[in-house]
């Protein structure tokens, strides 16, 4: 029986500057980097240190993933900053929202309470957005406002 999540695919434009952005900019760590089979795709996977269970696999669309026709629409929705892969959460959402825009994370949103927690929104250097949240203590806070 499935037993929980361990990879996940974050479509990027360039693998190079991803594993930059990942490493450098949000603090992960790279867990896996290497070519599969002669002139193979690259195998690019990040995680958090204290997670060792998942993984994020930055990979550029392509075969032999997708065929040339998906893996073309996908860069365009990458590019176009259409495409959220997820929620990275924290425990600390404005100690850490400052430390990643020191950084140079481009935020599209500050930190904002909502029914689940704090969640700040920012773009990776590819154009994919992700939800940064804090969790909230105790479950759904049913007052707060929902907002998109």
């Amino acid at each position: 029986m499935i037993k929980g999540l361990a990879i996940s695919t974050v479509w990027v434009l360039d693998q190079d500057r991803a594993k930059e952005f990942y490493t450098e900019k949000l603090g992960l760590e790279v867990r896996t980097d290497m070519t599969m089979g002669e002139g193979g795709m690259r195998w690019l996977t990040v995680g958090a240190k204290d997670q060792p269970d998942v993984e994020l696999t930055l990979a550029v669309p392509g075969p032999p993933m997708v065929d040339p026709e998906s893996a073309e629409a996908i860069k365009k929705l990458v590019a176009k900053g259409v495409l959220g892969p997820g929620v990275l959460t924290t425990d600390d959402i404005h100690g850490d929202y400052e430390k990643l825009k020191a950084r140079g994370v481009e935020f599209l949103q500050e930190p904002q309470e909502r029914p689940y927690g704090t969640e700040a929104i920012f773009r990776d250097d590819s154009g994919n957005w992700f939800s940064f949240t804090q969790r909230r203590e105790g479950g759904l806070d049913f007052d707060k406002e929902w907002a998109c």
